[in-house]
């Protein structure tokens, strides 16, 4: 590719601002592109990674008790939907619904995805929204004033900082129609099941990782040497999270948009947080939201939790 080339100027100034900081980080929506999402599915998928198949358990047994949240006639709004496999848990319990409104930033990753849930739900409204959570949702006409229920799973809410969490929380609350909020997040447990979580042993959460490096290459120019870093999983005890990083092995310097981007060997970008949760800790954040905790519900071990907020 023509280094000089840029086919994603969004990325690119994102990338720039974030790693001319003394800690240099880089936006995790920005692992979302087809690829991303592609990895992201296989990881759902492995043994280490306890959060979906535990989410996945919690929905199967009490999709009864989540249903009387979405409203007749209504529509179901998800979040960041990636490929809606869990939500296909609900839609096969959900047969009051008119429309089902999967939301992800792949535009190409999200058509795919909607074109198989039109083929298996032919009497259900399936309507795709390109868009990015954390900016503005514009729903179609046709579908923005209908009371609806929003569904955030995945624990994704625990990439997000504290601030920009409640940031979420309020902008879904002044959604029109919004009646219920059906969020799944991650629990506080032991630091070595969270660590093993984050770094897998057949490395694909590492590339996952990388693959943020291979998206600056070819959108935006970079010359990054995807061998000369390396994924790392830290648990963050004072802010309850764990955090992802990608450590250069060797003192480097990167060029991305006429810009010199130097590293110290043992330099990390830090590329995602994902926060653990308290019963407590998620009352209160929702309750700044604008919303009150109604249903807490989790798996037998406490690990991993589906709650359904109400506007206040």
């Amino acid at each position: 590719m023509d280094k000089s080339v840029v086919d994603n100027d969004e990325l690119l100034q994102s990338a720039l601002q974030g790693l001319g900081l003394p800690q240099k980080r880089l936006d995790s929506k920005w692992f979302y592109d087809h690829r991303g999402s592609e990895l992201f599915e296989e990881i759902t998928q492995l043994p280490e990674y306890y959060p979906t198949r535990t989410e996945t358990a919690i929905l199967r047994e009490h999709v009864g008790a989540l249903a009387k949240y979405v409203p007749q006639d209504g529509a179901l709004f998800e979040l960041g939907s990636g490929a809606s496999v869990k939500t296909r848990i609900l839609l096969d319990d959900f047969d009051h619904i008119a429309a089902y409104l999967p939301s992800d930033i792949s535009a190409e990753f999200l058509g795919g995805v909607a074109r198989d849930l039109v083929r298996d739900y032919p009497d259900l409204d399936v309507v795709p929204v390109v868009a990015d959570f954390m900016g503005a949702m514009a729903l179609p006409a046709q579908y923005a004033d209908m009371p609806k229920a929003v569904f955030f799973p995945g624990s994704t809410i625990g990439n997000l900082e504290a601030e920009g969490a409640v940031e979420l929380l309020s902008r879904v609350r002044m959604m029109p129609g919004v009646r219920a909020f059906i969020l799944g997040a991650d629990l506080v447990k032991d630091t070595g099941e969270l660590i093993a979580a984050y770094d897998d042993a057949q490395g694909v959460t590492a590339a996952f990782n990388l693959n943020v490096l291979r998206r600056l290459n070819a959108e935006c120019g970079a010359d990054f040497d995807l061998t000369a870093f390396a994924h790392e999983a830290r648990w963050n005890q004072a802010h309850s999270r764990i955090e992802m990083h990608l450590v250069s092995r060797l003192e480097q310097t990167v060029v991305m948009g006429g810009e010199a981007i130097r590293f110290a060997a043992g330099e990390s970008i830090h590329t995602e947080n994902s926060h653990k949760y308290t019963q407590d800790r998620l009352a209160a954040m929702a309750a700044r939201g604008g919303w009150r905790l109604v249903e807490f519900i989790t798996d037998r071990q406490a690990r991993f939790s589906v709650s359904v907020l109400i506007p206040v």
